[in-house]
């Protein structure tokens, strides 16, 4: 039994300011958690559907084979991420987190609807074993309401569902669908997140071999270049973003854009400006598009990519303006994880409350204080 798990399941009155808001934590579900949410005529046929991977993950030892830390499975032999009370003992009150945001994997299926009732399914789960009074009793967890684009009637329903939840905090969408987000035939998700004033997310993920990256030269045989082409995929998406008028077309959308990386946000920014400049006469948006990702778009820190020179990292930091379109993120409770305390270490010192918690905040819609926890640990 955790610590958690004795701990009174009763708020403070007493309140403290957050700190840290970390928008990439991922709660997996027990073993047959979600099955039991899953509507007919999906629950009786899902075990005949399964289709395999080819992406084989490469961890630096056996112990990291799952991806994940070592410390993080239950007491009671639970995956990583299977159970709210040692989550919350590890990354809240041990690393520091005051709030965190939960991101279900979500694998994509063949047929959009499969994958909308999956989404389905783990909203109802998160919302009654992870969002639910007793194991939010502290009001750290926030939840992604996860909708299938590809199926946009669809998602528009499950967004409808779920955005009067208080604990609720954004769309979680999936960004290898074709076409580019772009396309006409998103805007009712589009819209429906913008009138519920609610960001939309992307966190990578992996789903049918049509779905996976896939760069000119075809599908990557292995993670580590898995990994690195889906940077290429999101630098596809902001693109389509931008020179699609869909920022034009809804001008309070938001977007997060989360484990996609963001240091390459700088030469594609320099590179779009410049194409803007030489031409403008053709082109139908109204800015330039280093400026839409500037007030639009967010992008997660981790993974943080940084040179052997940290002077280096610094520099590309600040000419990307990271105060603007960095949000914390920690990506428990994978192997790669972040600990706050670590991080911040390595942001400039004038973006650090902007990062770790302000632009959160602001983008989550987030309280600014929350109840206090005697004995958690605090970043700053």
């Amino acid at each position: 039994m955790t610590q958690a798990a004795t701990r009174p399941r009763v708020p403070s009155t007493e309140l403290v300011p957050v700190r840290v808001v970390d928008s990439d934590v991922h709660p997996v579900p027990r073993p047959g958690q979600i099955l039991e949410y899953l509507p007919e005529p999906y629950r009786s046929k899902i075990m005949s559907h399964k289709v395999g991977s080819t992406i084989y993950y490469d961890a630096p030892d056996f112990a990291h084979a799952f991806a994940m830390r070592v410390d993080a499975f239950t007491p009671d032999g639970g995956f990583p991420g299977s159970d709210p009370d040692v989550a919350f003992q590890q990354l809240i009150m041990e690393a520091g987190s005051d709030i965190a945001i939960l991101e279900p994997g979500i694998k994509a299926e063949r047929l959009p609807e499969w994958t909308q009732a999956i989404c389905g399914a783990h909203n109802t789960w998160l919302a009654e074993h992870w969002l639910d009074g007793h194991n939010n009793w502290h009001q750290r967890w926030r939840g992604s309401i996860c909708a299938a684009a590809e199926d946009p009637a669809g998602a528009v329903r499950e967004i409808e569902k779920w955005a009067g939840h208080p604990y609720m905090a954004q769309i979680l969408v999936r960004a290898e669908p074709r076409p580019a987000w772009g396309d006409p035939r998103y805007d009712p998700v589009w819209k429906t997140a913008v009138r519920h004033d609610i960001p939309v997310s992307c966190h990578l993920s992996r789903g049918f071999a049509e779905t996976l990256p896939a760069p000119p030269v075809g599908i990557p045989s292995y993670n580590h270049d898995f990994m690195v082409s889906y940077s290429l995929l999101a630098a596809n998406q902001v693109m389509s973003l931008i020179f699609d008028g869909v920022f034009d077309r809804f001008p309070n959308l938001r977007i997060v854009l989360v484990e996609h990386a963001f240091t390459w946000i700088l030469p594609l920014m320099w590179r779009m400006d410049a194409i803007y400049a030489a031409r403008k006469p053709w082109l139908d948006i109204k800015r330039k598009p280093s400026e839409y990702v500037k007030e639009h778009i967010k992008f997660t820190t981790q993974p943080l990519d940084h040179p052997e020179d940290k002077a280096e990292l610094t520099k590309a930091l600040e000419w990307m303006e990271c105060e603007k379109i960095l949000l914390f993120s920690s990506d428990y409770p994978h192997w790669t994880f972040d600990d706050p305390r670590w991080l911040i270490k390595h942001l400039p010192a004038p973006a650090r409350e902007a990062i770790m918690y302000r632009n959160g905040i602001q983008t989550y819609h987030l309280p600014e204080s929350v109840p206090a926890l005697p004995g958690q640990t605090r970043v700053w």
